[in-house]
């Protein structure tokens, strides 16, 4: 008899993408697999007139994808990574993190000015706290306003030309995973804008059994899996979730394992950077982050956050 498994994930033109590539990675090692998709509405595809921070930012885009692998309408949860909250539901694991696309954060013009050439007291849109902090950090003059929707309707946005917004920031990943990589106007420096915690990755998402994980197992990417653990361990170490300013970075050379954290002010006017180095393994991936986030609350990261939800 043929297996069935069924996928689960959100409507937009971006989830569809990043699902049906793990279905061709499922196919790939499993050709005799049956595979079917389930679409699910979330919280924050509903409600689209308001900031992600206000509709609860933890678990908006991921919570009705949760109880559908509970309940066993689904068998796999496909998530953007740097959506998914740092803590684990019970019952529920990552079953694998595929390899990782860009990580980088692009800007969107619509003059074709760059985030330096933009003028005085242009408008930016965008719906990420981190996001904002960061560009106020470097041009406090910008106006911030918030932005919602899918990849097409905020480029729409963005391009209109009789529209609020001068420029957008989206991730460099979803468009190019879109094959509108054309619209980038420029790709912004870490000095710039350090990425969200996982950010460009995957995560698939299943009931924490031996069988969910088997099928799982194939898809798995370890260089990007210890880089994403520590990322996320920075970011929980901070009591953070993905609607907070906070930014991170792991990479690998060789054999060692380097993390980078962020932790911005909404004004933009503080933030303070952090590094670690370390062994680069999946056990001391963790544990850098987990340091890394103690050596930013040293430094006064909590005071930022303080007034944040």
């Amino acid at each position: 008899m043929t297996k069935t498994l069924i996928l689960g994930t959100r409507a937009s033109a971006l989830a569809r993408w990043q699902t049906a590539s793990i279905e061709s990675l499922l196919r790939k090692a499993w050709p005799d697999l049956d595979i079917q998709t389930l679409l699910i509405t979330t919280q924050g595809d509903r409600v689209v007139d308001t900031p992600l921070p206000l509709i609860g930012g933890k678990g908006v885009f991921t919570a009705e994808l949760e109880t559908a692998l509970r309940n066993h309408e689904i068998d796999f949860a496909v998530h953007s990574l740097k959506d998914l909250p740092t803590d684990v539901p019970e019952g529920l694991t990552i079953g694998a993190v595929p390899p990782r696309a860009n990580v980088a954060d692009a800007f969107v013009s619509r003059s074709g000015k760059t985030l330096s050439m933009l003028p005085q007291k242009a408008t930016i849109g965008t719906s990420s706290r981190r996001r904002a902090a960061q560009i106020r950090n470097v041009r406090p003059d910008l106006h911030m306003i918030d932005i919602r929707g899918n990849i097409d309707t905020r480029l729409n946005k963005a391009l209109d030309a009789a529209g609020e917004y001068d420029a957008i920031v989206l991730a460099q990943a979803g468009l190019e995973r879109l094959g509108l990589a054309h619209q980038i106007t420029e790709t912004l420096s870490f000095d710039v804008m350090l990425p969200a915690p996982g950010q460009g990755a995957l995560a698939v998402q299943c009931r924490d059994d031996i069988e969910s994980r088997k099928w799982l197992a194939p898809l798995n990417d370890l260089s990007t899996q210890m880089a994403v653990t520590a990322e996320r361990a920075f970011l929980a170490g901070l009591g953070g979730g993905c609607s907070l300013p906070i930014a991170a970075y792991a990479s690998i050379q060789g054999d060692v394992l380097s993390v980078s954290g962020r932790v911005i002010a909404p004004d933009g006017d503080t933030q303070i950077d952090v590094t670690i180095y370390g062994a680069a393994t999946l056990s001391s991936a963790s544990v850098l982050g987990a340091e890394l986030a103690q050596k930013a609350l040293a430094r006064g990261a909590a005071d930022l956050l303080a007034d944040l939800t």
